[in-house]
């Protein structure tokens, strides 16, 4: 990495449009976006990795004034309201891929594609005045976790600390067990994988490539799939990490929708 690296954050989004409906079980995840905030100095521009979206290659928006897109169902109607016009960063895009072929990557711009709830969501919350540049980066079909930290080192090539690089997912994605009563083998399933994905995020003592091999083999962590029947909720974390290359600088645990989750800021 550069001597400025950019700020970065991996955050659990929540349930679709629930944090900006007044939605009691995403109390903590709220408080914790804003104090987050209050702590990370105002970005020049955000660069955020969704859960929500996947391309055969990692495809980046490059549109000047993205739209919004509600990619979710069945919620009131105010949630086909919410506005976030926030501006794009066009150049800034194009930096990104002129990163991504230094490494090696294959990708490509999309001038058409608006910002899904993964950005706009969290950064309602965050940057409630939206006036910061967004650009937004898809997940790479497969789901390979040693792709995505690989899509992560080759951002850690920006040199820019005025960026805010948001990984955007949720530490714990098991639909069916949202809505499901909570069990004592189910909340130890939860706990388990939890407290592995901290000690593995933040433990300063363990070694860099043993943290990486952690990562590219999370299906071996306790109750892994449980957690994550599928994993793109996951893997914003690996982007992250792979920007980072080292243990976060802070970590908060909370509880959304009555499920144990996690947050790390690096």
């Amino acid at each position: 990495m550069g001597n400025k690296n950019p700020c970065v954050l991996y955050l659990s989004h929540g349930g679709g449009p629930l944090p900006l409906l007044g939605d009691p079980g995403h109390s903590q995840m709220v408080e914790n976006l804003e104090y987050l905030s209050s702590t990370i100095k105002k970005p020049s521009a955000i660069i955020v990795i969704s859960a929500h979206w996947e391309e055969e290659i990692p495809t980046i928006t490059s549109a000047e004034k993205p739209s919004l897109i509600y990619d979710y169902y069945g919620f009131p109607e105010a949630s086909y309201l919410i506005e976030y016009p926030c501006p794009g960063e066009p150049m800034l895009a194009k930096q990104i891929q002129e990163l991504f072929n230094k490494s090696g990557i294959e990708s490509r711009l999309d001038e058409q594609r608006g910002f899904d709830h993964g950005l706009f969501v969290p950064l309602k919350i965050m940057v409630p005045d939206a006036d910061i540049p967004c650009v937004q980066i898809s997940l790479v079909k497969g789901l390979d976790p040693a792709d995505h930290i690989k899509i992560g080192s080759a951002l850690s090539g920006i040199n820019d600390d005025g960026l805010l690089i948001i990984g955007s997912g949720f530490s714990f994605h098991n639909m069916r067990a949202f809505f499901e009563p909570e069990t004592i083998d189910s909340k130890a399933m939860n706990e388990a994988f939890e407290q592995w994905l901290i000690d593995t995020c933040s433990n300063p003592d363990m070694d860099e490539s043993e943290r990486t091999g952690r990562l590219e083999n999370w299906e071996k962590a306790p109750h892994a799939r449980y957690c994550h029947p599928r994993e793109e909720h996951l893997l914003p974390l690996h982007v992250c990490y792979g920007v980072a290359g080292t243990s976060c600088s802070e970590y908060v645990e909370l509880k959304i929708l009555n499920k144990k989750s996690s947050m790390y800021l690096w």
